[in-house]
């Protein structure tokens, strides 16, 4: 059995911490575990997707369009960008935040509207939430990705203190108390949802 997560967002909402927390999960599950950062234009606000696999044997870090089983959209725009790379039946976990990327941001082009309705138009399981709001009720607005694992946490079989355990493993110790708050409020969140 392989699952296969793509972690979708811009530059400096902390995707790759996120996917190295994911793949301290799958490692302490036992699982091989294949992680692959795209970098678009990180530092400058561009896209920045990361393929998580694991399993009892994975040969390629690679999802191709229509094999993830889930993805963790860190943004709106990002979300419905990727949409194509989600399983008929998978699940997208949203940050309903919106991020102008550059050609909105210079006026060449607008923000889609209505984009997570357009998303729930789909067979997928969409859950949107706050997580800009959570993260910051945490004590933190960087602690968007924290919240997003939690959700993600909350929508998995894997037991509880793994992830927590993962979390201590990836986290710097200094930002390690507010980010154990955003993860519980991001599962919280997740489990009144259910």
């Amino acid at each position: 059995m392989q699952s296969n997560i793509m972690i979708v967002g811009v530059g400096g909402q902390g995707t790759l911490l996120a996917s190295r927390i994911l793949g301290d999960v799958a490692t302490q599950l036992g699982c091989d575990v294949k992680v692959s950062e795209v970098h678009g234009m990180s530092q400058r606000g561009g896209s920045v997707v990361t393929y998580v696999k694991y399993g009892d044997k994975v040969y390629s870090p690679v999802i191709a369009e229509g094999e993830a089983d889930i993805i963790l959209a860190f943004e709106q725009l990002e979300a419905y960008r990727y949409l194509r790379y989600l399983k008929k039946g998978g699940m997208m976990l949203i940050n309903s935040q919106k991020i102008n990327p550059m050609p909105v941001i210079t006026g060449a082009a607008e923000y889609p509207q209505d984009i997570i309705d357009k998303i729930k138009n789909t067979s997928a399981e969409i859950i949107p939430i706050d997580a800009l709001s959570l993260a910051i009720e945490a004590g933190n607005a960087k602690a968007v990705n924290v919240v997003l694992i939690g959700l993600l946490a909350s929508r998995t079989e894997i037991d509880k203190g793994i992830w927590e355990s993962a979390l201590v493993s990836c986290v710097p110790p200094k930002f390690l108390e507010v980010n154990k708050k955003a993860f519980e409020i991001g599962y919280n969140k997740g489990m009144a949802l259910k």
